[in-house]
């Protein structure tokens, strides 16, 4: 996601196959990928630096015993580690970028086995760490950080470590846990190289005769066909074929679910749910309060559900129905130079600096635009302190595109913005912000666009567009969430997950969320398997803090433009507050972030604003539909 391209390269993109047939990695033009030489130069000083860590690992260890002696010494161990993990860190971001970029490349899946070695060495050998620094006591840490000022950036940090004494265990216990961290990781790594390398898509041939695969970039398009035979087609192909595989990919998500469960025991949780939320200092209510707020307010997803289906014709709306547009008359297509100008014009309100790193960031090659065979699915942002960040996009040139283009710069620039503004200490946030500055970009995306489309069709395709956002990022994840819970809490009663009880307990879901017994949403059998697609159940609690955030990020985003309304054109302290929250890293609490910056998530006021702002765009909707006298298809 960077800057502008030349001219030949928008030639180019014209002649490239966006439309879901991934080509080679050697096709895509070098100024669509992502430039790694900004981490290293190249393998040999990769691993010139991997040398150098595995030689820095006996130095931090002969600091076992010593934290004691002063405040000098506390600090210079202190110093040597984050010294370490930085490097760690690095060696890690690399490998697992160059496995990323083509996961079919066997030295570059060595390399990210090795960074994942590396880190877990690092952890065992300063396993020693959070005992010793519980044991030490709070008073003893207090004059310390009065004592020797080059503490001052852990305090944050260290009152982590002190506020989790009670699921600290003895050095040897956390050595064990630190090296237990990679077999830890084996479900998800196989469930990778089995979806991305391995997995055998169906093909379907196209109404127009064209034979295509559904990998996952051919499934994200096709699924969208306005064709509802066609898209009839794509889910039961590729939904027979994800069944076929269950029972693997069951294996490898009990495995998952079951480390988890191995680490909050360990840990003296009560629940795997509190161990996730821990670190972060979530309140469980936040995560139980947004699942009762969901199931009170069905009646408003049914509502555009129902409206989906007047506006698109159909006698009756299924759950294949859902990524088809709503109005086929509108079909807007982009090039990456268009969507990237989109974004620079929808962020104008965060202000110049913002829009001038994200405008930088195009021109130098930190991001790795367009699909290719063995590319990993999806899109994130990626940061090393001190680097930049890189973004990873599988774009096809449809505004969902260019929304996830906002979405992750969104992210990049909290990043950025937290290395720029804090040290290494507290420099990486939590997830719990992370998302509201990935949603509240696309919020601006929304405003911005819909300003400035002046017919009907082209304001209906983007209100429900919109909606589609919040149907996928407020009530489908919250649904993951809830399966997520499910799924932790089986384990915790000493029950295993199979492919048999997990799609049981999905269906069940996704029909009672999408009304399926209301005669709402039809849901096929099938969609029993959808489980086994979300790389996200591998996360760990994960996925609800896509609710909370746009829930988030729409109330940012609307007092940013409210008061730019306001003040004509000028918004500045609810700007200069969410700007505050970016920078923030993890100088405070999560919670506490965004309650400096307006938005109290400990409450349901904010979700139910969002629920007012759901209606008011279905609203809008009703009245062009009354008014045009057609469904726009």
């Amino acid at each position: 996601m960077r800057k502008q391209f030349s001219r030949r390269v928008c030639c180019l993109l014209a002649a490239l196959p966006l439309a879901g047939h991934a080509i080679e990695r050697s096709e895509v033009p070098e100024q669509l990928r992502w430039d790694l030489r900004d981490l290293y130069a190249d393998e040999s000083a990769w691993l010139a630096d991997k040398s150098a860590l595995a030689a820095e690992l006996p130095h931090l260890t002969a600091w076992r015993g010593r934290l004691g002696e002063s405040s000098q010494a506390f600090a210079h161990a202190i110093a040597d580690l984050e010294t370490a993990s930085r490097r760690a860190n690095r060696l890690y971001a690399y490998a697992l970028q160059l496995y990323d970029q083509d996961t079919r490349v066997a030295r570059s899946m060595q390399m990210k086995q090795e960074a994942q070695q590396a880190l877990t060495d690092l952890q065992t050998s300063t396993a020693f760490l959070r005992p010793e620094i519980l044991a030490l006591g709070r008073s003893t840490i207090d004059r310390y950080l009065a004592a020797e000022p080059a503490l001052a950036s852990y305090r944050m940090y260290l009152d982590d470590i002190l506020r989790a004494a009670p699921h600290t265990l003895s050095e040897a216990e956390e050595r064990i846990l630190a090296g237990a961290t990679t077999l830890a990781e084996a479900g998800e790594t196989i469930r990778s190289v089995l979806t991305s390398a391995e997995l055998p898509y169906p093909e379907i041939t196209l109404a127009n005769g064209e034979k295509v695969k559904l990998d996952a970039a051919g499934y994200t398009r096709y699924r969208a066909s306005p064709d509802k035979a066609e898209r009839d087609a794509v889910f039961k192909a590729f939904w027979t074929r994800y069944g076929e595989f269950g029972r693997t990919l069951a294996a490898t998500l009990n495995t998952e679910i079951q480390a988890h469960d191995f680490f909050r025991r360990e840990r003296k949780f009560a629940s795997s749910l509190e161990a996730s939320l821990f670190d972060s200092n979530i309140p469980p209510g936040v995560y139980t309060q947004l699942l009762a707020d969901v199931h009170a307010n069905l009646p408003t997803l049914h509502r555009y559900l129902r409206l989906r289906q007047k506006i698109m014709g159909l006698d009756q709306l299924g759950y294949e129905d859902l990524y088809a547009p709503i109005v086929t008359k509108v079909e807007l297509r982009y090039t990456p130079e268009q969507a990237q100008a989109l974004t620079l014009e929808a962020f104008a309100p965060l202000g110049k600096d913002y829009v001038d790193v994200l405008r930088r960031g195009y021109g130098e090659r930190w991001m790795d635009l367009l699909p290719n065979e063995g590319k990993t699915q999806g899109a994130y942002s990626n940061t090393v302190y001190g680097v930049h960040p890189y973004q990873l996009l599988n774009f096809n040139g449809g505004y969902e595109d260019v929304s996830t283009l906002a979405h992750e710069s969104g992210h990049s620039i909290h990043s950025y913005l937290s290395s720029k503004h804090q040290p290494y200490a507290t420099w990486s946030y939590s997830t719990f912000v992370a998302e509201v500055a990935s949603t509240l970009n696309e919020s601006l995306l929304f405003r911005h666009m819909l300003a400035g489309a002046k017919d009907d069709p082209t304001r209906l395709f983007l209100l429900s567009s919109y909606l589609d956002v919040l149907r996928t990022t407020l009530f489908r994840q919250t649904l993951f969430a809830e399966f997520e819970l499910w799924m932790h809490e089986t384990v915790e009663r000493g029950e295993p997950l199979t492919g048999e009880s997990l799609s049981k307990k999905y269906l069940e879901l996704v029909r009672t969320y999408y009304g399926h017994e209301q005669g709402v949403t039809r849901v096929d059998d099938l969609i029993a398997a959808e489980w086994a697609y979300i790389p996200h159940f591998y996360l760990n609690f994960y996925v609800y803090q896509y609710a909370t955030s746009v829930i988030g990020g729409m109330s940012l985003s609307e007092g940013i433009i409210g008061e730019q309304a306001r003040r004509n054109g000028t918004a500045t302290r609810n700007r200069d507050a969410y700007l505050r929250l970016l920078s923030g890293g993890s100088s405070k609490y999560p919670i506490d972030l965004l309650k400096d910056a307006g938005v109290d998530m400990t409450t349901s006021q904010p979700f139910q604003a969002a629920m007012r702002e759901m209606n008011r765009i279905m609203d809008e909707m009703e009245r062009i539909y009354a008014r045009s006298g057609s469904n726009g298809r």
